[in-house]
């Protein structure tokens, strides 16, 4: 039975008087009575430790997370999976100036590649079921065959809809060109316990990204970094230097060494967990899309001729709330310590959901895949712009705009922005790359 550390040490401290160093709030009465973490909110102290040169709990955490997650080192985040692919990528840049990234990364993949002079060579999956799938392992073979300079792929395993993509046939192929496989896993930190059956990212991957907060009970913002190569090790560690906060939130730290000891220590509550997800999915009138993940349910309703959106705002009026709704799919992203009481409740809502009125609703939407990406960087850095979406129609996009969630982009730098991508971006209810409605173009010279 593993001790949470960091969250022991929290609770000693939360005995002790407060109101000579940081934080501001000094754990003040009617402050603590809004906000319960108050007690245990605490900065970098001998007695703390200290995330940026962890010497005491915060070290031991570390090194305990690493060997439940298979790593040679973890590395506790308190910014998000983002900081952690920024450093991922930040890690290997100095071995090549391409890296191939299927076209739905997560917009941080797109920011590291600007940030860092990395042209992104796009690897374009298929759509099956209108969702798109990862790359093939014989396109990332072709793609390193065209391109020199490329120094590692990016990943996604699990997607939003939990489809896993094929990393052991990844991994082969750059290892045997000596390229890195980065996987950016923010959505499948739970799988941590399905190592054996080798889709974890943390079995084939140099480097990955753990998104905790997402799927394990973690507070929000809280992820891991892990390195499987050592000799990134020097890279990885500069390069949390400048991503990651010098004023980590404790309480999210503690979350995160929580969040997978809890799972390691009740192995059992997966298996329960997996028991009564399944029984959710088979209780509801809708097909489920075929997920790899035992967490991702997205419930088919546009096979059924219905507009996802509509189906989640009946279910919001009832007191459901969905992770995304894409028109089609609607998401409940789920997790090991999902409750059996509220999927049995969210089933008998949804059977009882009065949708024939939305009969014919569903438009499938266009199968779009971006181009090869060649034209990114040149776009990220020139004059740009900003233009209504009224008038962008068959401009250059000079930055990447999308929807979130997922916060994928609908069009990316150095493409011709279309009519269809306008109209997605209009009718989107949250989207990403837009400045009060106006969209980033290159400047006409």
């Amino acid at each position: 039975m593993l001790k949470y550390r960091i969250y022991d040490r929290l609770k000693e401290y939360a005995q002790c008087d407060k109101c000579f160093h940081m934080p501001g709030h000094k754990c003040a009465a009617e402050f603590a009575k809004l906000f319960p973490v108050a007690p245990i909110d605490i900065t970098e102290l001998e007695y703390s430790d200290n995330l940026s040169c962890p010497q005491n709990v915060i070290y031991s955490a570390q090194q305990e997370l690493a060997g439940i997650t298979g790593a040679k080192a973890s590395f506790i985040l308190t910014d998000g999976s983002t900081s952690g692919v920024l450093s991922m990528l930040y890690a290997v840049k100095p071995y090549g100036n391409k890296v191939i990234i299927p076209v739905n990364c997560h917009q941080s993949v797109y920011n590291a590649c600007k940030l860092f002079g990395l042209e992104p060579v796009i690897a374009r999956g298929e759509f099956v079921n209108g969702v798109l799938m990862p790359p093939r392992p014989e396109q990332i073979y072709k793609l390193l065959s065209a391109h020199s300079g490329v120094c590692a792929m990016v990943a996604i395993s699990p997607d939003y809809y939990g489809n896993i993509a094929p990393l052991a046939e990844y991994s082969r192929i750059l290892k045997a060109q000596g390229k890195f496989l980065l996987v950016d896993g923010a959505h499948g930190a739970h799988l941590f316990t399905e190592r054996k059956s080798g889709i974890y990212a943390g079995v084939y991957a140099d480097i990955w990204v753990d998104g905790a907060h997402k799927t394990l009970p973690t507070l929000t913002q809280g992820a891991l970094l892990n390195v499987n190569d050592r000799g990134l090790l020097p890279h990885v560690c500069e390069a949390l230097g400048i991503f990651r906060t010098s004023s980590p939130g404790y309480p999210v730290m503690a979350s995160v060494e929580y969040g997978y000891k809890y799972l390691f220590n009740n192995a059992e509550l997966v298996t329960a967990a997996k028991a009564r997800i399944e029984r959710f999915k088979k209780s509801i009138p809708f097909a489920v899309y075929p997920s790899g993940d035992y967490a991702k349910v997205a419930v088919d309703f546009g096979g059924a001729g219905i507009n996802s959106d509509l189906a989640e705002k009946e279910l919001q009026k009832r007191g459901i709330y969905c992770e995304m709704s894409d028109g089609r799919y609607l998401l409940f992203y789920l997790s090991p310590t999902a409750d059996g009481k509220s999927l049995q409740n969210a089933a008998e809502i949804i059977c009882g959901l009065k949708l024939a009125k939305y009969a014919g609703t569903y438009v499938p939407k266009p199968e779009k895949c971006a181009a090869d990406g060649s034209g990114y960087l040149e776009a990220v850095n020139s004059e740009y712009e900003l233009v209504s979406l009224e008038k962008a129609a068959g401009r250059v996009c000079a930055r990447n705009a999308g929807i979130t969630p997922p916060c994928i982009p609908a069009v990316i730098a150095g493409e011709i922005i279309t009519e269809e991508t306008v109209g997605v971006l209009k009718s989107a209810k949250n989207a990403f790359g837009l400045c009060d409605g106006l969209i980033a173009v290159k400047k006409c010279v």
